[in-house]
């Protein structure tokens, strides 16, 4: 609410301004886990919203359905002149967006969205022969090109704050209503101290240290703003800084090559033969293939919905790779199981240890679990904490061998990549 650029829009119209939030059923709908975090994280955020609104009189209108639906009521309950949002980038959104653009143009009502969640969306930073770009470096470059410092300037909603309009709270609807239900599970707080920023090149690497923000899921959501982290970043961490700018770059391929969020951007690596072993796979999900490292990583992703950014690389590696299972296989377990889950961010992180993806790896990098634990858990710090009979008779043995894994997976990438 303190940095919103749809809503400072809304509330410098000229007209009274009714906040609403709706819980889309079209999404919900596809969640299989009905005790899914990333709701109750939402719901938690909408209360702690009410709270403050509450507090200088206003309330949040919450429904749930389908937007159609949804926004018949909400015509019906309020004299609608127009309705402000901000845009959203992945392919359902664009999509239903556009529905209820037209849908709100047979209705008389004004649709506006702004560009809020980045810096720069879409085609904002194009190559200098207007193409958008594919190597992240050459991206990042000229995004700081033409940064300025008064793009991380934040939108002064607050001083307008009066423009609400005033109604005593309404009740939000519960998570039981929406077939959901709470887990009482903690979330990372939306605070982060500047030091852990400014040694952010020096530890970020290290599972086993809180040497990363853990802001992802605050990003995701539009808990907190990307300009206060842009700002927070040019001062203090230039690797830091990066880092949200992949997460922009990510979003203008998404944007730009849509058919990634289905396939390979580099489309001869649809042709790859995978195994796809199902048992295989399944000790994957669970933490049980007698690597530690991953199996560490893939217990507290489960666990908590939040996996260390390196340990994200090293499991991914390892299930294309080692298993020869689809990328897109993995891609959709994180997608039900993490927290942070944004659609470009994973879908680029999966298709970067495929091999597949734009400025990927190349396809013969290929992981050794061994020395990545040596040099980023070398005393298991990590791995003791969620692998407990680690070291003990108890622990799976290796359900491949690094060696022979790595050879059959050069051998079948290299035979599957061939020209045709």
């Amino acid at each position: 609410m303190a940095d919103n650029a749809g809503l400072f829009a809304a509330l410098t119209s000229g007209f009274p301004v009714q906040p609403i939030f709706i819980f889309d059923q079209n999404i919900l709908d596809m969640l299989e886990n009905k005790t899914d975090k990333r709701v109750e994280f939402i719901h938690l955020a909408l209360v702690d919203m009410q709270r403050k609104l509450a507090a200088i009189g206003v309330s949040l209108d919450v429904r749930y359905g389908q937007p159609e639906a949804v926004f018949s009521s909400l015509l019906a309950d309020y004299p609608v002149t127009a309705v402000y949002t901000n845009h959203d980038y992945e392919p359902y959104a664009r999509e239903r967006d556009s529905d209820m653009d037209v849908w709100f143009k047979a209705k008389g009502v004004a649709f506006h969205t702004f560009k809020d969640q980045v810096i720069f969306e879409k085609s904002d930073v194009l190559s200098n022969s207007g193409t958008p770009y594919t190597v992240f470096t050459p991206y990042s470059r000229k995004w700081k090109e033409q940064f300025k410092p008064e793009l991380a300037e934040p939108f002064d909603t607050e001083s307008h704050f009066h423009a609400f309009v005033k109604q005593a709270a309404l009740p939000l609807p519960n998570l039981d209503s929406m077939g959901f239900s709470a887990t009482g599970g903690t979330f990372p707080p939306q605070e982060v101290k500047d030091d852990l920023i400014r040694n952010y090149g020096e530890k970020r690497n290290f599972p086993a240290i809180p040497g990363t923000s853990r802001l992802s899921v605050h990003l995701r959501f539009g808990t907190i703003s990307i300009r206060s982290l842009v700002y927070k970043a040019t001062q203090l961490s230039e690797t830091w800084w990066n880092e949200l700018i992949w997460r922009e770059f990510y979003m203008q391929v998404l944007w730009h090559f849509p058919h990634v969020a289905a396939g390979a951007f580099k489309k001869e690596y649809d042709r790859i033969a995978w195994r796809n072993n199902e048992t295989e796979f399944e000790a994957w999900c669970q933490g049980k293939t007698g690597y530690p490292i991953v199996d560490a990583g893939m217990r507290e992703l489960n666990a908590t919905g939040f996996m260390h950014n390196r340990v994200r690389m090293i499991v991914a590696s390892f299930l294309v790779k080692h298993l020869l299972i689809d990328w897109r296989w993995g891609e959709a377990y994180f997608a039900k199981q993490l927290l942070d889950f944004d659609l470009s961010a994973n879908n680029g992180g999966w298709q970067w240890a495929a091999g597949s993806g734009c400025d990927a790896a190349p396809y013969f990098r290929v992981f050794n679990p061994a020395l990545q634990t040596e040099k980023f858990d070398k005393h298991h710090q990590y791995i003791k904490k969620w692998v407990l009979e680690y070291g003990t008779a108890n622990y799976s043995a290796p359900i491949v061998q690094h060696e022979f894994a790595r050879k059959r997976v050069l051998d079948t990438f290299k035979t599957s990549l061939q020209p045709v």
